[in-house]
């Protein structure tokens, strides 16, 4: 039984509009049907990625701006000192450590590590334009670059040819920062002209040879191995 939602005369179920008022008799379901449940477009709409060509295309004209305008203002208005050469050799380590995410995506990572290394070398050797003398250059900014990025390629092979766990990544990191601290303290006593000795560094060396004995035994048995990763739920 429906009824007129006019009048509230009652409607036969063939009738398709009123017969006192003429308003037309709608059913419900098929209301429901022609309304959308939302008052919005449910489609989403997506943003179109950028593609990582055009990404370096703009990190390159943006950079390269920045090292041309510095470098003429150095020229031409503030002739000082060369302090253009620090924003330069900014412009150059933000260049080669954007190089393999941006425009060099297949570059391998060992060389990608390798001229992030150069970079650094050559920023460094920028700054031995604003100082006195270049022997700090030499003799220790240089052993120390050469160091760190053979440690860092020694990891990274480490971690991408071997089994890679938290318990081998720790004991990778603590031998390494153990070479690492002798091999500063060496290059600082050689560029002071003092004896090759060890001091503060052998404490490091102790501590981390202390860890990595122990990472060691960890790896080397199984149910140790086993135990200490429930325990520390890794």
């Amino acid at each position: 039984m429906s009824y007129c939602v006019n009048c509230g005369v009652e409607l036969d179920a063939a009738l398709k509009s009123c017969p006192l008022c003429h308003t037309p008799v709608i059913n419900p379901a098929e209301l429901k049907k022609a309304q959308p449940d939302f008052p919005y477009p449910q489609q989403k709409g997506q943003v179109e990625v950028v593609k990582r060509k055009d990404l370096g295309i703009l990190i390159t004209i943006v950079l390269s701006a920045t090292a041309l305008s510095c470098g003429l203002l150095n020229l031409l208005v503030f002739t000082g000192n060369l302090w253009s050469l620090l924003i330069i050799g900014i412009c150059i380590l933000l260049f080669v450590f954007t190089l393999p995410a941006v425009i060099c995506t297949r570059l391998p990572i060992y060389l990608s590590l390798l001229l992030d290394g150069i970079a650094i070398g050559v920023y460094l050797y920028m700054i031995t334009y604003l100082t006195p003398s270049p022997r700090w250059f030499w003799q220790l900014a240089v052993p120390i670059v050469v160091l760190v990025t053979a440690l860092v390629e020694i990891f990274t092979f480490l971690v991408r040819r071997l089994p890679v766990s938290i318990i081998s990544t720790a004991l990778y990191i603590f031998a390494e920062a153990a070479v690492l601290c002798m091999g500063i303290e060496l290059f600082v006593h050689r560029f002071t002209g003092t004896t090759l000795r060890l001091s503060w560094s052998a404490v490091v060396l102790t501590a981390c040879g202390i860890i990595v004995a122990a990472l060691v035994t960890i790896l080397s048995k199984r149910r140790l191995r086993d135990a200490v990763q429930r325990r520390l739920h890794f």
